[in-house]
């Protein structure tokens, strides 16, 4: 009996947990602290590095240092088997392959990377190594949506292989990329995961849990028998590598970890378009308080914002929605904070990215602000999530209680907390659910 290899999750933003739980989520990546996730019961942990959020140069540095103290830490705890795991977006955007080429360098060399984006609870499946997402029950290609378009990781193919051949530009050729397709997984792969040398680029198929049950089965065999694979997925992958079974309490029944039953509060980064028609939904609930975060102001050439000195102008606006969010959480409502929804264009990248850091730098001072004894935190958005986590509650590392709904993490603080002991915080992509998926949460929690 080969034992089970331990599953090294780095996530580019924290949703990538969205499928599991009982595991750890690090937020920091010191050589103690990647101990804390190798020593731990889960066979799976994260390190969330946030890179989605960083430029390109940025994110492989930040790559290169975790591979770095994993390396030392691996070597420390003398663990012999492990799968690393680039966890990033279900619809193709992100620092790819800038962080795999990193991840190989640093802890290679890896017989073959995997190319997995299907996230079955998000409405995204591969076929024939075509990405498609379903929108409204129609299976569109993912080169045909918004996501394809995002001003930073935009691409032009759904086919994986042209995919690859163009975010590589060219160094892996649409040719040379290894097609797993559903009915040879569906057959099994064993034999040919174990002929793969030379980390081999292969794309694969995944229609169902199921199929991606199976390719799982095989990856560890082949991987107890000694093969290195490293991985670029969304998060159906993980659960059936990790095959963790049911989570203790079940998602309409999580109003349990509630603080004493108070009102929460809920926190909105995400500029999707799926996340304003959520946040109209939730603006309807009983009980919650909209509180407008106005943003534009902090833009440089806005006529306010190039004429005030902008910590000033920060300071100002952090003061008057702290006040608001008191007032409404002292009459017994749930706050929600939102960031002003206007679409912005911004000259460059580097301009957004650096206009992004400056409107969450704002969005964890009203953070560390909220009520010490709210019973419940929900942040929307993926970059917004890790800034709650890792600057807003300055956690190291996190318990992942399950998800709430179905792609939708909740974790919460440790007993020892300063500020916010055993809060129960969701974690919500902006690009999940329906149109009525964050109100939904929201009555979960305030049953």
């Amino acid at each position: 009996m080969t034992s089970k290899p331990k599953i090294i999750v780095l996530d580019d933003d924290p949703t990538g947990s969205q499928t599991v739980h009982g595991c750890l989520l690090l937020t920091r990546w010191d050589t103690d602290t990647l101990k804390l996730g190798l020593r731990d019961d889960s066979p799976i942990f994260f390190v969330l590095t946030n890179t989605r959020a960083l430029t390109p140069e940025q994110a492989t540095a930040v790559t290169r240092e975790v591979c770095q103290n994993l390396k030392a830490a691996i070597a420390a705890e003398n663990i012999q088997d492990f799968l690393v795991v680039s966890r990033s977006d279900s619809t193709m955007r992100g620092h790819y392959p800038v962080e795999t080429d990193a991840i190989a360098e640093e802890l290679g060399p890896f017989d073959a990377h995997f190319l997995v984006p299907a996230f079955f609870e998000g409405g995204r499946i591969t076929r024939d190594s075509v990405h498609y997402l379903i929108v409204d029950g129609v299976e569109t290609p993912v080169h045909e949506t918004e996501f394809a378009r995002d001003s930073v990781f935009g691409y032009r193919h759904s086919y994986l292989p042209d995919y690859v051949e163009e975010k590589t530009k060219g160094r892996i050729s649409a040719g040379n990329v290894e097609r797993f397709l559903l009915e040879e997984i569906r057959a099994g792969s064993l034999e040919r995961l174990m002929n793969l040398t030379g980390n081999t680029c292969c794309a694969v198929d995944g229609e169902t849990q199921t199929d991606l049950d199976k390719f799982a089965a095989d990856i560890l065999t082949a991987a107890g028998e000694g093969k290195r694979f490293l991985f670029r997925s969304a998060a159906s992958i993980l659960t059936s590598l990790a095959h963790l079974g049911p989570q203790p309490v079940a998602a309409e029944d999580m109003a349990q970890y509630v603080r004493e039953g108070k009102p929460g509060a809920v926190i909105v980064g995400s500029h999707v378009k799926k996340t304003t028609q959520q946040l109209e939904s939730l603006l309807q609930a009983e009980n919650v308080a909209g509180i407008e975060v106005d943003i534009i102001t902090l833009l440089d050439n806005h006529p306010v914002g190039s004429a005030a000195d902008p910590s000033e102008l920060r300071a100002f606006l952090l003061h008057q929605t702290l006040q608001k969010i008191q007032q409404a959480h002292n009459a017994g409502q749930t706050p929600v904070i939102y960031t002003s929804r206007k679409e912005l264009t911004f000259d460059t990248p580097q301009t957004r990215l650096k206009f992004g850091a400056d409107v969450s730098a704002l969005l964890m001072d009203i953070v560390r602000g909220l009520p010490v004894d709210i019973g419940f935190l929900i942040s929307k958005g993926g970059i917004t999530s890790n800034d709650v986590l890792s600057t807003g509650l300055a956690l190291t590392s996190a318990r992942l209680l399950g998800q709430i709904l179905p792609g939708c993490s909740m974790v919460r603080t440790p007993a020892d907390h300063p500020q916010f002991p055993n809060l129960p915080v969701v974690l919500f992509p902006g690009n999940v659910g329906d149109a009525d998926a964050l109100a939904t949460t929201y009555r979960r929690l305030s049953k």
